[in-house]
């Protein structure tokens, strides 16, 4: 007999189904509540609210579990390139070698972007801050492929555009990097992988050769690999509503990257540093700045994670990436040390290791970005660049799904006003 939960309003008694998840998480089907007791949930920011059904990815705050379609991101970090998790993310399966590299050729040969963005990009200032950069150029695809707003696009059409946008971001990005330091654009180079094309688009220097270090590629391949998807988050759910409208696949992204944009969001390895960068700035020790941490005078960020409870998975990877690279790179830079002397201070600290605080995934990326000399205000770019895939596959199950427009609803809490006088027009 299938499991139900009952609601008794006003001494009536109403019965709803219990849905239970393949990883046997639970929820109360409430989608006839309003049609049948004239009542709505109250759930702000949505913390206890199950949008969508999804096959994408599976989230175990509690035990510290990310997986993507089933596989662990342990495993697919230490074993898979990152173009693999797109195709995993998106079309639902591994690929195996032939799919593969039709997926790979396919997205190369669609790096390129069409010349007019450099008006578009002559446009901003110099100081414009790159996300806002970014989320023009994405928005603006639908002005150079306007039949992605076809609200009913084929498959083959929809795939088009998936290829398109993948295989522009990072050219994108790139640039809107390079506007912002006054330097000339690279173009991508077919004969490279997804990432040391990235690299040198970003860092390559006109009147040299540039030469993509492995260590680096590799940890570039991780931190997208991690940054993926993350289940209904902030963005991630931005994109899916904007795409219940029909809203084209460009717009949907855009408007994520928007949402990645707030400082709740995106920007929490960009706190990071700016954290590590006070510690430097105001002479203080690690051991100082710890205690202040216990009084609570100051925050310690990149530790704990508003979803895990335990530990964040990611993080474990991503610290072995983070070792190599400062290891690789012999880089003399006093903020590093600050950060390697407070993750190994915290780490054996019991106020930290009782509470479960210890280094997120965002602690170790913005190490890796300033390791690699990528600004604080990319930090967020290079983020979006990571979840591309997911918001796509988001979107992409929405469409499948048929899912209808989202339309939260809301209390009215407002004055209310039953007689008044109407001001005649004079």
């Amino acid at each position: 007999m299938a499991e139900l939960a009952e609601i008794i309003l006003d001494g009536k008694s109403y019965k709803f189904p219990v849905i239970t998840g393949t990883e046997n998480e639970k929820a109360i089907d409430i989608s006839k509540l309003r049609d049948e007791t004239g009542y709505i949930t109250y759930d702000q920011g949505y913390k206890n609210t199950g949008a969508t059904k999804s096959e994408i990815t599976f989230l175990d705050g509690e035990n510290g579990i990310l997986h993507y379609r089933g596989y662990p991101i342990e495993q697919l970090a230490e074993t898979s390139s990152f173009l693999e998790v797109v195709y995993l993310l998106i079309y639902g399966n591994l690929p195996n070698r032939a799919e593969l590299d039709s997926f790979t050729n396919r997205i190369s040969k669609r790096s390129l972007v069409h010349e007019d963005m450099k008006i578009i990009l002559d446009g901003f200032p110099s100081y414009a801050h790159p996300m806002g950069v970014l989320s023009s150029l994405v928005c603006s695809m639908t002005a150079f492929y306007p039949e992605s707003l076809n609200p009913n696009p084929t498959d083959e059409d929809m795939d088009l555009h998936i290829i398109r946008l993948l295989a522009k971001m990072p050219t994108m990005v790139s640039w809107s990097y390079r506007k912002s330091k006054g330097m000339p654009f690279n173009y991508p180079k077919n004969g490279l992988d997804y990432c040391s094309n990235f690299l040198q688009m970003m860092f390559a220097h006109p009147t040299e050769s540039y030469h993509v270090d492995p260590v680096v590629s590799d940890a570039l391949n991780k931190l997208l690999i991690l940054h993926a998807d993350h289940e209904q988050n902030c963005s991630t759910s931005t994109v899916r509503i904007v795409g219940s409208s029909q809203a084209s696949l460009y717009g949907s992204v855009s408007a994520g990257i928007n949402a990645l944009w707030g400082p709740l969001h995106g920007g929490a390895n960009q706190e990071v540093i700016e954290m590590l960068d006070e510690i430097m700035a105001s002479g203080m020790s690690v051991a100082s700045f710890i205690d202040k941490v216990k009084k609570k005078e100051v925050r310690l960020m990149g530790f704990g994670h508003r979803v895990y409870k335990n530990f964040d998975p990611r993080a474990k990877i991503i610290k072995v990436a983070c070792d190599q690279i400062l290891n690789k790179l012999g880089i003399n830079d006093p903020i590093l040390d600050v950060a390697k002397a407070l993750e190994e201070a915290a780490l054996k600290d019991p106020y930290f290791v009782d509470r479960k605080l210890y280094p997120n995934v965002d602690f170790y990326s913005g190490i890796i970005y300033r390791a690699l000399g990528i600004p604080v205000n990319m930090f967020t770019v290079m983020f979006a660049l990571g979840r591309l895939p997911g918001w796509i596959a988001q979107w992409k199950e929405l469409r499948a799904n048929k899912e209808p427009i989202g339309r939260p609803r809301q209390i009215y809490t407002g004055s209310v006003k039953r007689d008044f006088t109407v001001i005649a027009k004079r």
